[in-house]
């Protein structure tokens, strides 16, 4: 099994009943981490902050933690912190993050990560709806799965 490991942080959230995990990335010092504290805050639980190992097994992609950073995560002003996390989650969605303003009406876009195309949303985390946004996201592509390359 290939792993990768992607500058990227990771959180997992309950949606139906299932865990689903969104990759959260962007340039450093965007927000990347602190979209992740308020999604925690509204009950998800982290991964990885930072740094996330992907795997695929079948036609999903999975997250998780490299040891040395697993159930920590940076919150700017306090420091290194352990939070609720998972072990690993399957990767439903990959959020974009920027400081520009995202497009209203996007089409819909996808990452190809190891052969599995994941859809992708961009968001500007530091917009106050922005967790709202990225659960109700997340909710409505969980009921499309991701689809093979190969």
């Amino acid at each position: 099994m290939s792993k990768l490991i992607v500058h990227a942080t990771s959180i997992s959230c309950l949606i139906g009943g299932t865990w689903h995990g969104v990759l959260i990335s962007g340039p450093s010092g965007v927000g990347k981490s602190d979209l992740a504290l308020r999604a925690l805050a509204q009950g998800c639980a982290l991964i990885s902050d930072d740094y996330s190992v992907l795997w695929r097994s079948g036609d999903h992609l999975y997250a998780g933690a490299p040891d040395t950073i697993k159930g920590r995560i940076e919150v700017r002003g306090v420091g290194i912190t352990t939070l609720r996390t998972r072990h690993f989650s399957r990767i439903s969605l990959t959020v974009h993050c920027q400081n520009s303003a995202v497009e209203r009406l996007p089409e819909p876009e996808f990452s190809d990560i190891l052969g599995l195309k994941i859809p992708i949303m961009r968001l500007n985390p530091r917009e106050s709806s922005s967790v709202a946004k990225l659960l109700i996201s997340l909710t409505q592509t969980v009921r499309a799965p991701s689809i093979r390359l190969d």
